[in-house]
């Protein structure tokens, strides 16, 4: 139990805890061939806490919530660093094979491959396998290098793997619950539309609009292919929700007369709510059904603060 206290307090306090800070501004590894032919291939050397070791023995995370990285930006970065050097170390833990797993600054190690560099500075620390996801997770979202779909997913491995709850994640990362929460929901849409989402052919707004919808593929190649407005998309969205015309009337039941009392509750909820409310009774006057009418998901989210007096 105390462990579980102490990992939870431990990622509360965010990559700089426990990663520790590096107030060097310098180059930690030059990139003339002086520093390579000195560089040792068998240990790491260790120098005011820092360790230059062999890119070749820095395995990637498996799991890495991070998925799509631009070769054009590589390219640039790759080139500051054969001039310049690597300026901030990556973060990696040791492995029983005496190879090493990459935790923060896969982009720096991908750049310093292409920069052809031998050895690159880095930070050892002593993690436990259920921190490195979520330390990742964290130094990707502190440099806001996730696309949504990217963040979705990580937060959803943290579900899975460490069965954190929304509100739990929403402390770790700094982030609302309602954040988490509309992330995950992408994870709902079919892939062709999170492809899309993806690479950048439609907006979350996009996106959140479809989710739920059974039209949702065909509106979404649509939208991209048109370059349609979120407002537009959820016109499409509220048109495919509607019942297909027929050329027979659906018979309507009859409401029955709605009490004063409750017409007043009513009306007191749609003030609370700024939404439409429709309060049903049943045949027994003591039960009934309380129907609130929203349109965006933002809706939904603040019907959700306004009931629960907080974030969902």
């Amino acid at each position: 139990m105390s462990q579980a206290i102490d990992r939870k307090k431990k990622l509360g306090r965010g990559l700089g805890a426990l990663l520790g800070e590096v107030q060097r501004e310098e180059p930690l590894v030059n990139s003339g061939n002086e520093s390579n032919e000195l560089a040792s291939a068998a240990a790491p050397s260790v120098t005011s806490g820092l360790s230059s070791i062999p890119v070749a023995d820095i395995e990637p995370l498996p799991g890495q919530p991070r998925t799509h990285f631009d070769d054009e930006a590589l390219d640039e970065l790759a080139a500051s660093i054969a001039q310049r050097g690597v300026i901030q170390p990556v973060i990696v833990t040791a492995r029983a094979s005496g190879k090493y797993r990459l935790v923060a600054g896969e982009r720096r190690w991908r750049a310093a491959q292409r920069a052809r560099l031998h050895q690159i500075p880095a930070i050892v620390r002593d993690l436990e396998e259920r921190e490195v996801l979520a330390l990742a997770l964290i130094e990707n979202l502190q440099r806001e290098d996730l696309n949504p779909l990217e963040e979705a997913r990580a937060y959803q491995k943290l579900a899975e793997d460490e069965g954190m709850t929304q509100a739990e994640i929403a402390g770790l990362v700094d982030k609302s619950r309602s954040h988490i929460a509309n992330l995950q929901r992408l994870l709902a849409l079919p892939d062709d539309v999170q492809d899309l989402l993806a690479n950048s052919k439609l907006s979350m707004g996009h996106a959140r609009a479809l989710i739920g919808n059974d039209d949702a593929s065909a509106i979404a190649a649509r939208a991209a292919k048109e370059g349609l407005s979120v407002r537009e998309v959820e016109k499409l969205v509220r048109k495919a929700s509607r019942p297909a015309a027929s050329g027979r009337v659906k018979p309507q039941i009859p409401e029955a007369e709605t009490d004063a009392d409750i017409a007043a509750v009513q009306g007191h909820l749609e003030e609370f709510l700024g939404l439409p409310v429709k309060i049903r009774t049943d045949e027994t006057p003591s039960t009934g059904t309380v129907t609130i009418r929203y349109h965006t998901l933002d809706q939904l989210d603040l019907i959700c603060q306004r009931l629960t007096g907080g974030d969902i």
